[in-house]
């Protein structure tokens, strides 16, 4: 033979004994197999996931399929499903099963009625929050605003003016009773409410004694009311329930549906507010701010423990400022116990003073101060309407835009008298961003679900 022939010939041979050789060693090694599905597939490495969710790593140039596809893997080699990478050789694999097309994630259902977290504080009208949450949405922001204040009953063209505006309130005081028979105190009501889209308050202070509003007025009271500390003498508590149920039964038939009292505060004889007061100590004054509040119930006439956190021996605030000197512990132990009583027994209203209490806040009156409203709402677990005493009074006359500073403090309802001002003041802190609408929407919610609560929106 031509040794020119003999090298190619023994390189053919070589590779052919090469390749049987291969063949056998391949059929002789152990042949493993794993099904799992893919999480991992980058350039040469590829990850599965068995079947009992073991995480098994493999060098890879085979297996092309994505992320998410199950896969049986055929590997030369041992497969040690104790380690996370692996030895062996992956030399095949079938598709078990294809990736599952993802649905587009099923977004919850919006509940159009759903009620801000925030507005769900437990409070005392929550079977009430979901109808307040719908008819806020409802309501333009001029009527929001409107829903503030309540403004002193005006001298003339008062249903025009209801009209326009739609206030959630007005305040009558002894003029607007003058010489009016029943009859024409209920026309009088009734014509702004025939205006109202919703229904309004109508407050009243009549406290009995020197601060009566109708008891002047014998077409509409025949006996007039008597004081606190008149009916206590006279016999005691019973004495006082009675009168409160008396006095609801007038106001409610006329119309007037909220009594801004009982005056709940603690005073010396020399005090301004003593005559207006009990005149009895801590605990007395406290069962009296419970029976007021118990008997008031189901009277369709509200109730409103005043003046927060207590008058004490302050000056009169309708002719000048007030500076109150206790000590928050003497505020705690006395002034604040009657409030506590009553937010027990289920009152509805509280009002505020305009003094400045130094132990509570020397920078601000109560009815401006955000610290004082934070103890009735943290401290007192208070969830009912805040409302200020009329911030009209002397002792706020130098503060300006006080209407604005008011609802930031935390009250909910603002006794006014010049209402063009007061609602102008609060659409224009609105609008330069000095209170957020969604603050005058949490206090009108608040409102809105007060009047449920007391059957005036149906």
């Amino acid at each position: 033979m031509n040794k020119n022939y003999l090298l190619p010939i023994s390189i053919i041979i070589l590779i052919i004994v090469s390749f049987a050789f291969f063949n056998k060693s391949i059929s002789n090694a152990t042949l493993q197999n794993v099904v799992g599905t893919i999480t991992y597939n980058e350039g040469n490495k590829l990850i599965i996931k068995d079947e009992f969710d073991k995480t098994l790593e493999f060098k890879n140039d085979i297996v092309k399929d994505e992320v998410g596809t199950k896969v049986g893997i055929d590997c030369v080699g041992e497969i040690d499903k104790f380690k996370e990478s692996q030895d062996c050789s992956i030399v095949d694999y079938e598709v078990v099963e294809k990736k599952k097309e993802e649905k587009a994630e099923e977004q919850p259902k919006k509940v159009e009625n759903e009620i801000p977290t925030e507005y769900n504080d437990n409070g005392i009208f929550k079977e009430y929050y979901k109808d307040a949450y719908n008819k806020l949405k409802e309501m333009t922001i001029d009527e929001k605003i409107s829903q503030l204040l309540i403004v002193h009953y005006p001298e003339s063209n008062q249903s025009t003016i209801q009209n326009q505006y739609q206030f959630g309130g007005f305040i009558f005081f002894e003029k607007d009773f003058k010489d009016k028979t029943k009859n024409e105190v209920i026309s009088m009501i009734n014509n702004l409410n025939n205006v109202s889209k919703i229904k309004i308050l109508t407050a009243i202070d009549e406290e009995g004694g020197k601060v009566s509003r109708i008891s002047s007025n014998k077409n509409l009271v025949d006996t007039p009311f008597l004081s606190s500390q008149e009916l206590y003498q006279k016999g005691g508590f019973n004495l006082i329930k009675e009168d409160v149920v008396r006095k609801s039964s007038i106001l409610n038939s006329l119309g007037l549906n909220l009594n801004l009292a009982p005056v709940v505060d603690i005073a010396n004889p020399s005090d301004y507010i003593y005559g207006r007061t009990l005149g009895q100590n801590a605990f007395y004054t406290s069962v009296y701010a419970e029976e007021v509040i118990k008997s008031s119930k189901n009277t369709g006439v509200s109730y409103t423990l005043k003046h927060f956190p207590g008058y004490g021996s302050n000056t009169d605030t309708h002719k000048t400022g007030s500076v109150d000197t206790k000590s928050y512990e003497d505020i705690l132990n006395n002034d604040l116990v009657p409030f506590i009583k009553g937010i027990n027994a289920g009152a509805e209203a509280i009002m505020n003073s305009h003094n400045t209490v130094i132990s509570i806040d020397p920078n601000n009156p109560v009815s401006l101060s955000s610290k004082a409203h934070e103890i009735l709402r943290k401290d007192l677990n208070y969830t009912g309407i805040i409302i200020t005493d009329d911030l009209n009074m002397k002792a706020l006359e130098s503060i300006d835009n006080i209407e604005v500073k008011a609802i930031n403090a935390g009250n909910d309802l603002l006794i006014v008298e010049n209402y063009e001002q007061a609602f102008n003041n609060i659409k224009n802190g609105i609008n330069n961003k000095l209170v957020s609408e969604e603050t005058i929407n949490r206090v009108v919610f608040r409102i809105l679900a007060w009047k449920y609560y007391k059957g005036l929106i149906k």
